[in-house]
């Protein structure tokens, strides 16, 4: 099978598409031929051995990817009989993606609702359970102000729907202006670019100059902290993500979202069908900005560190 292979740490350069063995399923496995992988901001980090990981590289060579969807095209021994020709997704243990056929833990795999296209599926497998389960813990409520930061990308996009859906005044933030028709068509009753000096004092002015009740930063860094300002006292933060290569402080300020830990391998199969369910009623729709081959992941993870995109980014094997 054709597969990225990255046999070094270091650029999108080092993502090489090369022939290698079919892999087989083992003992509770399923084998998938896969139609899309998704590409994360963490994979791209991973690759440049940077990133809260730095220090726990995995091994080399490596096939990069850890979100797949496509067909079950065989089972391994102990495996679920039912899953033999079903349409699904699945997380593949953080390796194997990249590729045109992939291995997971039968448990993982996760059939796609009737009415669901597959690349929307794949789009919610990582950033649809990601948006469920911050949402939740937020505990977001009618009528609160909430601050979605990286609004245009693939869990922005998603929260911005979600707490719409609970009744909130969404103000969306990302870079550059053209990703504002977006944010709003979600929802958003404001959007800011947050390259701008300031931004912060445009998200208050919005609010009535009162602040947001809630944001969630999954930037970190300076962004964090400006986004931060916007908060009023009393309010709340939820932190999950640094793409900026830093977490954002809260201080005491504010409240800190706690965080419920790592969740179970039940809870993501549990957030990962929540996420699929709220595509196949209408209440959810994710965002595929850009389409790769296979053969160009490189470019894929390029775009992405280049704050290029636009929602999810998928490659096409």
């Amino acid at each position: 099978m054709r597969a990225i292979v990255m046999e070094r740490f270091g650029g999108p350069e080092v993502l090489r598409l090369q022939q290698v063995d079919d892999p087989a399923p083992g003992p509770g496995q399923v084998l998938v031929a896969v139609e899309y992988a998704g590409v994360t901001f963490v994979e791209t980090q991973v690759r440049a051995g940077l990133g809260p990981g730095a220090m726990r590289r995995p091994s080399l060579p490596r096939i990069p990817g850890n979100g797949v969807g496509g067909r079950v095209v065989a089972l391994g021994r102990e495996a679920d009989p039912g899953l033999l020709g079903a349409t699904v997704v699945t997380t593949t243990g953080g390796t194997g993606g990249y590729a045109e056929l992939a291995v997971a833990h039968a448990g993982d795999a996760v059939p796609v609702p009737a009415g669901v296209p597959l690349h929307d599926a794949v789009a919610l497998l990582a950033d649809g359970r990601t948006a469920v389960m911050l949402h939740r813990r937020a505990e977001v409520k009618p009528g609160e102000w909430v601050l979605v930061e990286a609004a245009g990308g693939g869990v922005g996009t998603l929260l911005v729907q979600l707490a719409t859906e609970s009744g909130a005044k969404v103000i969306g933030a990302a870079r550059g202006t053209a990703k504002g028709e977006l944010v709003t068509s979600l929802g958003a009753v404001a959007y800011v670019d947050y390259s701008r000096p300031g931004w912060e004092r445009d998200v208050i002015e919005a609010t009535g100059g009162a602040g947001v009740d809630l944001a969630f930063d999954g930037v970190g860094g300076q962004i964090g902290a400006q986004g931060l300002a916007a908060v009023r006292s009393g309010g709340r933060v939820s932190v999950y993500g640094m793409a900026s290569g830093s977490f954002t402080e809260p201080g005491e300020r504010v409240t800190l979202v706690p965080s419920g830990g790592v969740p179970s391998a039940a809870e993501i199969r549990a957030l990962t069908e929540e996420a699929l369910a709220h595509a196949a009623a209408g209440r959810l729709r994710p965002i595929v900005g850009q389409t790769y081959p296979l053969a160009r992941a490189d470019e894929a993870h390029q775009a992405i560190e280049a704050r290029e995109t636009i929602g999810k980014t998928l490659l096409i094997p």
